[in-house]
């Protein structure tokens, strides 16, 4: 069940970005399975419920509608060894699957917070999280760009296709750099967009995909991590998703 299509957002990009996930977080809700990419990326790109096919234990044990409702391009916990006792951030949290995850690899003595800016997305994410019983949870309404955390108070931060939507990526990952603690990691699954692109053939790529916009190519992703601080930086492309995009994995260090 795919249900009706969400309302299309007008207004300021940012704005048209959080409207639209509020609608596909309300077709969730009303039991309905949201799309936001091409049905062949999500099938055959490892995008959505898909990416999580090779933790077929973890996903047992959270609820069917945290899975349905998976909108991500990839699965940052792959490239993420979080510990017992860590504070893990998810940076675009959405139905709170990567929270869920999170939370029961830090355990009882840790903390998995989820931020979004969608308050249907964050009702959906406490209603998953009531569901599976994660006390350790705590969702937290506000935008990428301003995370509402103190500084270092973070071990980990983790992302699933949201940086690629900020119009203000240095803002983004200036802020997970000041909310990091000293040798925190992040672990983040983005689309990318190969080098030879020329903007116009970007945008057309980005538009077939649908749950892109703005991406960066290998080169630039490494440049603004660096310049923001960053060490340890590598960025691996996974999955093609045709027309020159990919999803990828980037990791790096706050030393």
């Amino acid at each position: 069940m795919t249900g009706p299509t969400p309302t299309p957002a007008t207004g300021r990009p940012a704005d048209q970005v959080v409207e639209r996930y509020s609608g596909l977080a309300r077709l969730a809700q009303a039991g309905g399975t949201p799309l936001d990419c091409d049905p062949g990326d999500s099938t055959n790109g490892g995008f959505g419920a898909a990416a999580y096919t090779d933790q077929s234990a973890e996903r047992g044990d959270v609820p069917e509608a945290a899975l349905r409702a998976s909108l991500g391009c990839g699965n940052p916990l792959t490239v993420t060894d979080l510990h017992s006792g860590e504070t893990v951030l998810d940076l675009g949290s959405g139905g709170g699957l990567d929270v869920l995850l999170s939370a029961r690899r830090v355990g009882p003595t840790g903390t998995a917070y989820g931020l979004d800016a969608s308050e249907d997305m964050l009702e959906l994410a406490r209603a998953n999280a009531a569901q599976a019983g994660a006390t350790n949870t705590h969702f937290l309404h506000g935008r990428i760009e301003d995370i509402p955390l103190p500084d270092a108070s973070v071990d980990v931060v983790i992302s699933n296709c949201v940086i690629n939507l900020s119009a203000d990526k240095p803002r983004v990952l200036a802020e997970t750099f000041r909310v990091l603690r000293p040798g925190g990691r992040i672990g983040i699954s983005d689309v990318i967009a190969d080098q030879h692109l020329d903007p116009a053939q970007r945008a057309a790529a980005e538009a077939r995909v649908g749950c892109a916009r703005g991406t960066l190519t290998v080169v630039q992703y490494q440049r603004l991590l660096a310049v923001t601080g960053f060490t340890d930086i590598t960025v691996t492309p996974t999955t093609d998703a045709g027309d020159g995009l990919h999803s990828a994995t980037v990791q790096a260090r706050r030393p």
